[in-house]
């Protein structure tokens, strides 16, 4: 692989542009990613509405690789890892950003046009060290959502750092948040720089920032990510998920905070089973159901109570909130 960077592409065309045609000459080039995509076409949709959003479920059968993926230590250790550039198929191409990641056409889409971002490096998944390439993803990537699953929060390759991007608005969050912001959320900070709100009563819990400057938006998420580790000593990595984009010349950044990486309902049996293993996507609104009893039988109590087991608690997050203001004044004296 000899990839392209995106940083010079952009210098003559719009990420949208350059990114839809990558998608359609790896289409053309990829029988496998041809086959999975067309098959989009005829992935099912339902919808739930709560009080104030909503959770799309798609049922969506090639998912089952992500849902069911074995992330134990065992299980990585004996397996070949599908994002190292020299394990791809030969028909996969990349557009490299920043020297150590490269874009690549996610051949098991839930999105219209769907990319993994790996790093060139075999290093684990690890949020705080790769704030800066998210935001400069986002930044570069617009119109497109970049989002992370954490190592225990739905990530099938836990042991290779990515990031996930897909067409923005796709994730009920984004098109909620404007009136979310309003009708739900507690303001935390709100300083020059930057804006941090929590929303306690989402069905799951999150933590939203915004801000122009890439620099505040990395002191601010480094606050809370010291915070919530501090709250999760046991974790290597402190368990979220995180949707991120950049739009009208703002970063805005979703935080969610969890505590279990799948539900009960993932490993009960028989009629009580539901194959479903929450990422970044569910979090963002989309329930991804890998078989069809499973999107046929879901309800919206089988959806609040899966958010609630996976999600930290109201004592939890409350105490995470106030820790976050203290730690952000103390940082400011």
């Amino acid at each position: 692989m000899n990839p392209k960077h995106l940083e010079n592409l952009l210098e003559t065309n719009s990420a949208m542009v350059i990114l839809t045609d990558f998608l359609n000459q790896q289409l053309n080039d990829w029988p496998l990613a041809t086959g999975n995509y067309k098959g989009l076409e005829k992935v099912e949709e339902k919808e739930f509405q709560f009080d104030g959003c909503k959770v799309k479920v798609q049922f969506n059968p090639e998912r089952i690789r992500s849902s069911a993926a074995k992330v134990d230590q065992k299980s990585i250790e004996n397996r070949a890892c599908f994002l190292c550039l020299d394990k791809l198929p030969k028909e996969q191409g990349g557009i490299a950003h920043a020297n150590d990641f490269v874009i690549l056409v996610n051949p098991f889409p839930i999105i219209p046009q769907h990319f993994t971002i790996p790093k060139i490096d075999h290093v684990d998944q690890n949020f705080e060290g790769n704030v800066s390439v998210m935001l400069s993803l986002a930044k570069s990537m617009q119109g497109y959502t970049l989002f992370y699953n954490g190592p225990k929060c739905g990530a099938s390759a836990p042991d290779h750092m990515h990031f996930q991007a897909g067409n923005k608005d796709f994730m009920p969050v984004e098109t909620e948040y404007a009136y979310i912001k309003k009708s739900q959320s507690e303001l935390l900070i709100d300083s020059a720089e930057f804006e941090m709100r929590a929303f306690p009563n989402y069905l799951r819990k999150m933590i939203s920032i915004e801000s122009e400057s890439e620099k505040e938006m990395k002191r601010a998420v480094s606050v809370f990510y010291r915070t919530f580790s501090a709250m999760q000593p046991e974790e290597k990595e402190p368990m979220l998920n995180v949707i991120c984009s950049f739009v009208d010349g703002k970063y805005l950044m979703h935080l969610f905070p969890r505590k279990l990486h799948r539900p009960a309902q993932y490993f009960a049996e028989g009629e009580q089973q539901l194959l479903i293993s929450p990422a970044s996507v569910d979090f963002g609104g989309v329930f991804i159901t890998p078989r069809r009893e499973d999107f046929e039988k879901i309800t919206s109590e089988a959806i609040v109570d899966i958010f609630k087991q996976v999600s930290v608690d109201d004592v939890f997050f409350k105490k995470l909130c106030e820790q976050i203001i203290l730690n952000e004044t103390s940082n400011e004296r």
